[in-house]
């Protein structure tokens, strides 16, 4: 597999530490609000790369935190009158409820930045005793001018960063590129003990806590949003590989932004969107399929044409999968049909270049989308069982690494309805059209509509 590098600015071949293991670290919400489309991108493509890898064979150790302390957090707290931790917990609770819903994996540990104060206070304890951050009046700020290689994965040098940095009135660092790495706690708010007194740890040093902790002081892959790149990725490196002595991760992959009706969504612009605000109209899939039907490197347009499109799309996998239940059902016994096999296979040669190139989840759909023309022929000339088989095990296998056709269910009919639908095929054997046509007209009226086929009777909820 080949994957875009940001640190490079090139697609490499995917090379794990060790072998047949591939360690992802992700960055995840900070939970003080519901998450938007925007947050949803990454947790969906970086999903679809777990379970790919997953796939292909690999045993990927995979794991993405919380942020649930911050000011946005302790701002919500006040606002509300809940403590920071009701609100972390309130809103990672609402988390759940949308990554399930959109079928996103629970990742092997979802660490807690409030779970590693611990790990974060011996980082920074090393990057004072090595001479890279200085303590004042409580507060631990990191300099960057004493790493050379700052500004490596942005792929700016430090001077044009500095120009663009400034001191807030409150700060107290040395330099205006300095960033803190633990906050004096202020009055009401709430502190861990630690050697430079009351506090908290700042945004960029918990990913690098948790990195360490759970995965090591090297990992293959760390991903997240284009967002994140400049200044919390690129800080994460510098007090990550200043600590450690080690390179931090090896490959680095960032999604593209989402734009609403072609202009980036932004809060300030009224233009934003929670994926519950999407979902309660739309449904949880069709976000999913809009979120990864486009290469993740790509920025992609979000309006309800588009939304729509995506929901159509979803309804022809559906029915290619429903008119496989169907035909398993009814069909015959017989030899695996040999040509249909090496299309089949093709369609997952082609499925699998797609991925292998740079996780190319729009080239894969297509040829999903050519796996099920190829299924819908078959059925068509009445495949037997063996074949039929064979088409469903390719479809379940590549749409779940997708992570799509999720919420298939077995529909049932109640025993009134059954028994219509035995007379009628014994008035049809009996050629009694009149009364076939009459019970046909009374299921309608109860909502059920049949569908005659060379395979059988198929019906659906009108």
């Amino acid at each position: 597999m080949r994957i875009f590098n940001t640190l490079t600015r090139s697609k490499e071949e995917l090379k794990t530490i060790e072998p047949g293991v591939l360690k992802v670290y992700a960055c995840g919400p900070t939970v003080y609000n519901f998450i938007h489309i925007g947050n949803a991108r990454p947790l969906c493509v970086f999903d679809v790369l777990r379970r790919y890898m997953e796939y292909r064979g690999y045993d990927v150790k995979f794991v993405q935190n919380f942020t649930d302390i911050d000011d946005k957090i302790i701002r919500r707290a006040n606002e509300e009158g809940l403590t920071y931790k009701e609100v972390s917990e309130k809103y990672i609770e609402e988390f759940w409820k949308d990554a399930k819903g959109m079928n996103v994996r629970e990742a092997t540990v979802h660490p807690k930045a409030t779970e590693n104060i611990d790990e974060i206070i011996s980082i920074i304890s090393t990057l004072i005793e090595k001479g890279y951050a200085y303590a004042v009046d409580g507060d631990v700020y990191f300099s960057p001018k004493k790493f050379d290689e700052y500004g490596k994965l942005s792929h700016q040098p430090l001077e044009d960063l500095e120009a663009g940095a400034r001191i807030n009135v409150e700060e107290i660092k040395r330099e205006p590129m300095d960033f803190a790495l633990w906050k004096g706690a202020k009055p009401g708010e709430p502190y861990w003990e630690s050697p430079w007194g009351h506090g908290r740890p700042g945004w960029h040093i918990e990913c690098s806590a948790m990195v360490r902790r759970y995965l090591g002081t090297t990992i293959d892959i760390h991903c997240g949003g284009q967002d994140l790149i400049f200044p919390h990725h690129e800080n994460e490196i510098a007090q990550s590989e200043c600590c450690n002595g080690a390179s931090f991760a090896n490959y680095w992959m960032h999604n593209g932004y989402i734009n609403v009706d072609n202009v980036k969504m932004s809060k300030s612009l009224g233009n934003f969107f929670t994926v519950r605000d999407v979902a309660d109209k739309y449904g949880y899939e069709p976000v999913r399929y809009f979120l990864i039907s486009s290469h993740y490197r790509s920025p992609i347009n979000y309006n309800t044409e588009i939304i729509e499109q995506c929901k159509a799309s979803l309804e022809r996998l559906y029915n290619c999968r429903e008119n496989l239940d169907f035909a398993l059902g009814n069909a015959a016994g017989g030899e695996l049909d040999n040509e249909f096999n090496d299309k089949v296979h093709g369609r997952i040669q082609q499925f699998i270049t797609a991925m292998d190139d740079d996780l190319n989840t729009a080239d894969a759909i297509a040829a999903v989308f050519e796996l099920v023309r190829d299924i819908n022929t078959v059925i068509a000339t009445g495949a037997n069982k063996a074949t039929l088989e064979l088409a469903a095990k390719a479809f379940d296998e590549l749409t779940d690494v997708l992570g799509l056709v999720y919420n298939r269910s077995k529909a049932s009919l109640d025993d009134e309805v059954e028994e219509l639908i035995a007379q009628r095929a014994q008035a049809r054997k009996d050629k009694n059209w009149a009364l076939a046509d009459e019970i046909r007209d009374k299921i309608k009226a109860m909502g059920i509509v049949l569908e005659d086929t060379p395979q059988g009777v198929k019906w659906h909820k009108a």
